[in-house]
């Protein structure tokens, strides 16, 4: 029998979430044009801050496509969610999910054995390639109907500078732009799996018989700092695509989108969120005053 990645037993973890406190506008709109963007220096090679209002708090090369690696997972999880697949069949890890493009690792053996919400949970949270090709291949009509399916959300979500070709995201061709991308978090918001997956910071599971757990961890280091909280996340990474990262999080009671791509230091990315975070703090403190 195999371990369940969630304590409780609801038959299907994408349920409708609970209405969240109405936000009080004038407050928002006072940030809006207190906060400078120009007292903002990202090292990300195109960002975008989103407040909870739509408003645009900071942009740059919003509209840029690029590479986005494995941000694409967040659109894989919706696809299957949206799905009416038993999220507790198991699925069986196959050579077909190794990844033979960049020949990355994996704990993930030919022969594991885990649920369909436990290989969502992986690809999203630990960003298991495996798991997200596993997901893709099982699908009725298999890899080439999945990735039609990616784009055709996409599109329904008014994603139009967006291009999906592979599930993982390890495929340079998977590409989007910031603007889209916000579009991309604030749909996945919707799903209370992916808020709960992607925000878990780690997961324990028991892909083998016979043998011991697998303990996987999330790729989002600010999950452990007690100066975040975070609703919603999505690591990336490869060559093309530098350092990536997309947040839902609540900085000095404001919920904020923060897109960030194309990095290139493996800290980059963090360092640019921890920039953020004091420019709307300041910000904050500085509306509060007036």
């Amino acid at each position: 029998m195999l371990s369940s990645v969630w304590a409780d037993d609801s038959p299907r973890p994408d349920a409708p979430s609970a209405k969240q406190k109405k936000p009080d506008p004038d407050h928002g709109a006072k940030l809006w044009h207190v906060l400078n963007p120009r007292n903002l220096r990202l090292q990300s090679t195109a960002a975008l801050v989103v407040d909870r209002y739509g408003n645009e708090l900071y942009s740059k090369n919003a509209d840029r496509a690029q590479p986005i690696a494995s941000i694409t997972k967040l659109m894989t999880a919706m696809v299957i969610l949206d799905s009416p697949l038993p999220m507790r069949q198991e699925l069986v890890i196959t050579d077909e999910d190794r990844d033979l493009l960049r020949m990355t690792g994996s704990r993930l053996k030919p022969g594991a054995t885990l649920t369909r919400e436990q290989l969502i949970k992986l690809a999203l949270m630990s960003s298991e390639n495996r798991a997200a090709s596993a997901l893709a291949r099982t699908f009725p009509a298999g890899r080439k109907r999945f990735i039609y399916l990616m784009n055709k959300k996409a599109l329904s979500l008014g994603m139009r500078d967006t291009k999906f070709t592979d599930p993982t995201g390890l495929d340079v061709g998977n590409s989007s732009t910031p603007r889209d991308l916000y579009k991309l978090v604030q749909a996945a918001m919707r799903y209370p799996f992916i808020r709960k997956a992607t925000t878990s910071r780690s997961a324990q599971v028991y892909p083998y018989l016979k043998k011991g757990h697998l303990r996987f961890g999330n790729t989002n280091r600010l999950l452990s700092s007690e100066s975040w909280e975070i609703s919603l996340s999505k690591t990336g990474y490869i060559n093309e695509a530098g350092r990536c990262l997309v947040m839902q999080a609540q900085v000095s009671g404001q919920d904020l989108t923060i897109i960030l791509l194309n990095s290139f230091g493996k800290l980059t990315p963090y360092g640019d969120s921890n920039r953020i975070r004091k420019w709307v703090e300041n910000g904050v403190k500085n509306s509060s005053s007036t």
